[in-house]
């Protein structure tokens, strides 16, 4: 049997304000006060797993043992079917890029023009299947912990399209759709995410929801 979380205060293994308060959101319908391991001062440990599952377990029992706290963390990235399952764990880094004035930064036109490069490599009939994963890991100070996998799958597209995403989502036109991520309303967006596939499976597990 699972853990179980009840209620009280929950550590977000995050250093991003947007993200505290989108769990935030998700969470308070069930009595978790969310607070972020930024505000704690609590230190970004190196991801250096090989899977979403091995990240996001590494910055939860991080959060967990640092605070005391019961701790949740999400790992989520984009793998492409043609490449291999990549850009995958490394998604946000084929973003990352040096300003002029050596300050690192993420160029998400690039990541995705980097993706469609290798895409067209491969040949004009290639597999333009991808689907975006998110791993939700809920941690405890004593070691114990909780993995729940979220999955949204579709195609990719080119040229990116649309305004209204983040990342990847201009060139990601989710199953059953004909709009990519970045058009469709945000709300349509969530309901359907891979994201909201995760968050759907630790609030069954965790609260009987």
């Amino acid at each position: 049997m699972t853990r179980k979380l009840g209620g009280g205060s929950l550590v977000i293994a995050t250093h991003n304000a947007g993200k505290l308060k989108e769990i935030s959101a998700l969470l308070d319908p069930y009595g978790m006060k969310c607070i972020s391991a930024g505000s704690l001062g609590l230190p970004e440990p190196a991801e250096t797993g090989t899977t979403f599952a091995q990240n996001a377990l590494i910055k939860a029992r991080a959060a967990a043992q640092a605070s005391g706290l019961a701790a949740l963390a999400d790992d989520s990235g984009l793998c492409v079917d043609a490449l291999n399952g990549r850009p995958g764990v490394y998604t946000a880094d084929w973003a990352e890029r040096q300003h002029f004035e050596g300050e690192p930064g993420r160029d998400w036109y690039m990541a995705m023009g980097k993706v469609e490069g290798l895409l067209q490599q491969t040949g004009p009939d290639t597999d333009r299947g991808a689907a975006f994963h998110c791993v939700l890991a809920v941690a405890w100070p004593d070691g114990e912990h909780a993995v729940y996998e979220g999955k949204c799958s579709g195609t990719l597209t080119w040229p990116p399209r649309g305004e209204l995403g983040f990342g990847y989502d201009p060139v990601f036109v989710p199953e059953g759709a004909d709009q990519t991520f970045a058009e469709i309303d945000p709300s349509e967006k969530h309901a359907v995410s891979h994201r909201a596939d995760a968050f759907a499976k630790l609030v069954a597990d965790q609260f009987g929801v």
